[in-house]
């Protein structure tokens, strides 16, 4: 192993640690060859300073060709990065109407695709690019209300809209952990295909009720495999979606599956796809079971931190959704219940929007009205998550969703 400049990195090269912290590489993999000028580029564009390599398995510093940064910068020079457009950021009420809209394509165009790969074709990832970027474009104008919007989704449509909700939140998960573009509608395209591999497996199984046989059980581990290999079979897959599809079921702690990988042999996009997919499946209603609430969801996923999830990338995915996510019932400290209704651009963790509409006092409605918490003048706080359904207030989704036509 050698400790080199980054100006003396070469094509040829093998490049065994970037000697910066895994969330800030450029690249996913946290070793890799360096083969293509393009490569060397993204590197050298990137804040690395020194780097690790390993002439055993690459060109090594003494044999390597003269034409190194300078061949790379001219390269970069070249380049035209991917990037959204610019969007003028939404309220709650203006996005969840686009959104509603927008999940009504989105339904028909995966179930479209996920038709063709349960008759056992090829996926073209590539024909759904332009639904991951306008997933994208809503989350940049207002992250709170596809996301909050997607987890309404009836029990008999999850394995088509699970994927989009996952979409959704690796592409509100990568913009918080500030990735590049390029890298976010990667991430996109990864969660909207993580779990094609399903379709391979009787539906029966995936909605069974009961417990699972071991021979069931089997089959649903294998979908990753499977989705594996159908996005194989289809053409321009980049390594992102197909790893993501393979291994967003790894623990860090070695028990998960297909490979059984842990620690840091697991990718960060895979470690990204693991906290989404885990979230939209807890809580989300299925045939089977009746999903949790958001708040009781993260408060979960904290607990089983250790064994389960990256911890750095699980608090940067809680600060994104907010301690307490869109829709969550709350208690507030006047006595009063309330819901979480948006978290404005500052994505106030402790003090969000909320609709207050109950007083556990009287035991009545109240006119709702939405009270800012972040404001100087409001004194009251949140003291906690609250079970709605003990204080039978029906349905609390019309205290923030404020479109009939979305219900």
């Amino acid at each position: 192993m050698k400790k080199i400049d980054i100006s003396e990195l070469r094509v040829g090269m093998y490049v065994e640690d970037f000697c910066m912290p895994w969330l800030k590489s450029p690249f996913w993999s946290l070793s890799l060859l360096v083969d293509t000028p393009d490569k060397l580029a993204r590197i050298i564009a990137s804040n690395i300073v020194e780097l690790v390599i390993d002439p055993s398995r690459g060109v090594d510093i003494a044999l390597a060709p003269s034409a190194g940064a300078a061949t790379a910068k001219a390269t970069l020079s070249k380049a035209v990065p991917f990037r959204y457009p610019p969007v003028v950021p939404t309220s709650m009420a203006t996005e969840l109407e686009r959104a509603a809209q927008l999940l009504t394509e989105s339904k028909t165009a995966v179930s479209s695709m996920f038709h063709e790969a349960r008759m056992g074709n090829a996926v073209a990832a590539e024909q759904v690019r332009p639904l991951v970027d306008e997933i994208a474009m809503s989350v940049m104008r207002n992250p709170d209300a596809l996301v909050g919007l997607v987890r309404l989704k009836h029990a008999d449509e999850y394995t088509y809209m699970h994927s989009v909700a996952v979409c959704a939140l690796m592409i509100a998960l990568a913009r918080q952990l500030k990735m590049p573009d390029a890298q976010v509608r990667e991430l996109g395209l990864a969660g909207l295909m993580h779990d094609i591999g399903k379709m391979l497996v009787p539906q029966d199984i995936l909605n069974k009720p009961g417990d699972l046989t071991q021979d069931e059980f089997t089959a649903i581990k294998d979908h990753p495999e499977a989705g594996h290999r159908l996005l194989l079979a289809g053409n321009d897959v980049s390594e992102v979606v197909l790893d993501v599809c393979l291994h967003h079921h790894e623990k860090m702690n070695g028990t998960g599956y297909p490979a059984g990988l842990a620690g840091d042999a697991i990718s960060v996009a895979a470690r990204m796809g693991a906290i989404c997919d885990v979230y939209d499946a807890i809580t989300s209603d299925r045939p089977y079971k009746s999903g949790w609430c958001p708040a009781t969801s993260l408060s979960k996923m904290m607990e089983w931190c250790n064994g389960h999830f990256d911890p750095d990338i699980l608090g940067a995915f809680i600060k994104c959704m907010g301690i307490y996510p869109v829709g969550t019932v709350v208690k507030m400290q006047s006595g009063r219940l309330a819901v979480i209704a948006d978290h404005g651009l500052g994505k106030s963790l402790i003090a969000p929007t909320v609709c207050v509409f109950f007083c556990t006092n009287s035991k009545t409605l109240l006119v709702p009205e939405l009270v800012n918490l972040a404001e100087p003048a409001v004194k009251d706080k949140i003291l906690g998550r609250e079970d709605a359904a003990k204080w039978g207030v029906g349905d609390t989704r019309r205290y923030w969703i404020k479109h009939p036509t979305v219900l």
